[in-house]
């Protein structure tokens, strides 16, 4: 199948996003400050992906529809590794009742 991550958005907003703080710009890594919380030496969380109904704040544009992502180039590790039509893509397309097959 082939999925196309700028029409769905899903995962951006089903998960929390996770990554090491050497990745965030205060510590020369390429996420931009002010779009993540560092929460310990360890573990920095992209803001807006913590919460009951998680959103980066990175997203922009609607779900299932048209979407993209303004760090696109800078975005976590995370982000990088995510794999469309993956288990966890499924389940978030599910969520906001997109079809499993396009």
């Amino acid at each position: 199948m082939d999925y196309n991550c700028v029409e769905c958005g899903a995962c951006c907003a089903s998960f929390r996003v996770d990554f090491h703080p050497s990745d965030g710009e205060a510590r020369g890594g390429r996420v931009p400050e002010g779009l993540y919380d560092e929460l310990n030496g360890s573990i920095a969380r992209m803001r807006g992906t913590d919460h009951a109904q998680p959103r980066c704040r990175a997203l922009r544009g609607r779900i299932g529809e048209q979407v993209s992502c303004f760090i696109y180039d800078e975005r976590p590790d995370p982000c990088r590794e995510f794999e469309a039509g993956s288990d966890a893509c499924l389940r978030a397309r599910r969520r906001y009742g997109l079809p499993d097959a396009v």
